[in-house]
């Protein structure tokens, strides 16, 4: 045996390191997305080169950011085995306070903000209690308080936007505002979800949340407080929300009660499921879902260049989702429901 037997060639190895990070990131599953968005690029880059225009792309990424934010907190409830249908609901709630606390406390921005976040760590933590001590499903619950939310909202604000922002500073600068030449929710999409996935992949934390949604009975019998986690976890996605929240009445002046978180929660679900993460929970990526939300906001905005009708836009978000839950059915390898094995 020589000495090449035994220790194979250097040259291979800096190729592999190059390669597991980037699959680390996105996920081995989603390099179809990449293949996606490439052709979505292609296609209306050629029929309108007004998409390819490097304002109207910088368009795509502001646009994407307030359902960006949904979707990568989304992803990790998912990922924990939950679901959560009411994230839009919570961040029109927020949106509304913000702005209301901000004009109550003759335009203090900071209040306005806290607040916000307040609201936003309540309507999670409710989520989670009801979720875990009354033993609802997650989708029946978050479903109940999406409807009960978006009452809230609208009862508090009398079902009309809320105050005026944009005369403030900081409102100001986080609609309009850039850093590194990057708008600046572009930035704190980016940052919350490099945290989420610092927090998904490389603590102890993220391991207990996609054991949890993996198996619970064994996360259970492992030691891990499951109630503790999905608590947790609920109040994580109503803070994020409500971060979204406060961005929206910045991008818009005012707190909005329904007009810009309406529909929000079915594109946050979309992008997630697109993503690659698993419905029933265990799997996923933030990185996958970033590519979704870029892909869904190319799509969006792809749309509107070339003149098609905006309701179509809800057609493709719906059969979008419907072909991501049929793929990982199908690579689930389950039996179809009603269908002989």
């Amino acid at each position: 045996m020589t000495k090449t037997d035994i220790h194979p060639p250097a040259a291979a190895k800096p190729v592999e390191r190059t390669r597991r990070p980037l699959l680390t990131v996105i996920g081995p599953g989603n390099l179809s997305l990449i293949g996606a968005l490439v052709i979505v690029v292609a296609v209306f880059g050629a029929l309108n080169p007004g998409f390819l225009d490097p304002a109207n792309l910088a368009g795509i990424g502001e646009a994407v950011t307030v359902f960006g934010l949904l979707a990568v907190v989304q992803t990790v409830v998912i990922i924990c085995g939950g679901l959560d249908i009411s994230v839009g609901s919570q961040a029109g709630i927020a949106s509304v306070v913000s702005a209301m606390a901000f004009t109550a406390t003759g335009g203090n921005a900071l209040l306005g903000f806290l607040a916000a976040l307040a609201v936003g760590v309540a309507a999670g933590a409710v989520n989670g209690l009801i979720i875990v001590y009354g033993r609802v499903n997650p989708v029946i619950a978050t479903l109940a308080t999406l409807a009960a939310y978006k009452g809230v909202a609208q009862l508090i604000s009398g079902g009309k936007a809320q105050g005026f922002v944009l005369d403030n500073d900081f409102f100001i600068f986080l609609a309009r505002g850039k850093v590194l030449g990057l708008p600046v929710p572009m930035v704190i999409l980016i940052l919350v979800s490099l945290g989420l996935h610092f927090l998904l992949k490389y603590t102890d934390i993220g391991r207990n949340i996609y054991a949890i949604g993996g198996n619970d009975t064994a996360a259970r019998l492992a030691g891990i407080n499951i109630n503790k986690y999905l608590v947790a976890v609920f109040v994580l996605a109503g803070v994020v929300a409500a971060i979204a929240g406060i961005i929206l009445t910045a991008r818009t002046g005012s707190g909005q009660p329904v007009s810009g978180s309406e529909g929000l929660e079915l594109k946050a679900i979309t992008a997630a499921a697109l993503g690659g993460c698993a419905l029933k929970g265990g799997k996923g990526t933030i990185g996958g879902t970033l590519l979704a939300v870029v892909l869904l906001g190319a799509l969006d905005n792809g749309l509107n260049v070339v003149g098609v009708n905006t309701f179509w836009q809800n057609v493709a978000q719906g059969f979008l989702l419907a072909a991501a839950v049929v793929i990982q059915q199908r690579r689930s390898g389950e039996r179809a429901v009603g269908l002989p094995t």
